[in-house]
This record gives C-alpha cells, structure tokens and sequence, in this order.
C-alpha cells in the first residue's frame, strides 16, 4: 500500500484534541453561522468569562478562532473561525494508483457493481476480477443495477489472475477472497454476499454500502 504521510497531522491532531470538549465543540459550531463576542458565547453557553476565556485561548492556540476588534466600541472583540480552522479535520488524499481492482469471489455481484460504481466517481481506470468467477454476471446485480440507472462495465465475469496488473490498487469487497487471497490487497471492504441471500433488500444494501464507500474514497484516490 503506498500511503503518503500527512504533513500537517500533528496540526490536526492538535485540533481535534481541542474540539474534544463538549463547549469548545459548540463555540466551533455557532462560529460556522457568524462572528459573536465572547460575552455573546457566555450567554449561548450559559457558562462563566473565564472558562469562556479559557476555550478561546485553546481554540486560539490551534489556529482555529481569531479575534478582532469592534469597530464601534473598542472595549469589545469579536470572534470568528480562521480561513483554515476547519480545512483537514477529515483525512485528506493518501493514496495514488493507476488503476483500481475490485474483487469478490464470483465476479458475478459486488465487484461488478463496485467497478460500475467507481467509473461514475473517479477517472482512474477501474477493473474486476474473482478469484472464483461464476458463468454470469448474477441477475440480482443485473437488477440492481437496472433500479439506480447503473451501466455494468463489465459483464462477463474473468478470473483474478487474468487481470491483476502488478501495479494495480486492489480492493477485495469479499470475506472469502480476502482472506484467500492471505490479505494481500491494499484495501478490503467486508459487505455481505447479496447472492447467498438474494433478495432485492440484499443487492440493495450491497449497492448502497459500496456507493457509500467509493464516494468516500474517491476523492482522496490520486492517479499515479
């Protein structure tokens, strides 16, 4: 797996820390919607000017908040979130491929469906393979597909081994390939076998959880 340290971790470890009490979390909040004074937070909050004062100045001391003075009455300062007080409290890019693998046992459902999924979010070219594959392309994922205006990329399930390129960035979407495969993949995402069950209800949860995660990881997928 070729991941890339983030450079400001420290920074946004710092930040998180500090968001990690109850009251600095709600000044951050109220911050988002406009500037308030400090006296404006005591009376939200419903909490004393020194303890105010004293989630200010950790807020202050991570780069979040910033205050500046009232220009009617120079006794007063406001306060508001800085350009970057929030920019990075998620995980950012960490990963770079040229192209993505997904695969399951069959290549018959959820691989299929994750490679579909993953052309509609991302211009890294995409592939599926099953270490397993079935004869087809189950009806089910055919089905599901259908509901949510999906084009199946892919319609003929291959064997892993067929299309595995060494640099490929894979992601196994299948208990039993991961594990067959003795956790070699980069990524592996563990979503119930729609199949086995076959049920609209499961190829729909199947969809829904792996349309979940690509839209997750796609944006901090970089191509290499």
């Amino acid at each position: 797996m070729n991941v890339e340290q983030m450079p400001d971790v420290t920074a946004r470890a710092a930040r998180h820390a500090a968001l990690g009490d109850p009251s600095r979390l709600h000044i951050i909040d109220l911050l988002t919607l406009g500037d308030l004074s400090p006296s404006e937070i005591r009376a939200v909050l419903g909490l004393s000017s020194n303890l105010v004062a004293h989630h200010l100045n950790v807020l202050e001391s991570v780069g979040m908040v910033e205050r500046s003075r009232s220009e009617a009455d120079k006794r007063r300062s406001y306060v508001h979130l800085t350009e970057v007080a929030l920019a990075g409290l998620l995980p950012g890019r960490t990963e770079r491929a040229s192209r993505v693998l997904f695969v399951c046992t069959a290549n018959s459902a959820r691989s299929q469906l994750a490679a579909a999924l993953w052309a509609t979010r991302s211009d890294i070219p995409v592939a599926s393979g099953g270490t397993h594959p079935a004869a087809r392309v189950s009806p089910g994922a055919v089905a599901v597909a259908e509901r949510h205006a999906l084009a199946l990329s892919d319609v003929t399930p291959r064997p892993l081994d067929a299309v595995r390129g060494e640099s490929d960035f894979v992601i196994t979407v299948c208990d039993n390939a991961h594990e067959e495969l003795g956790v070699a993949g980069d990524l592996h995402w563990s979503i119930p076998d729609p199949v086995r069950i076959g049920t609209d209800v499961a190829f729909d949860s199947a969809y829904d959880e792996l349309e979940r995660r690509i839209s997750e990881l796609a944006p901090r997928l970089a191509s290499r």
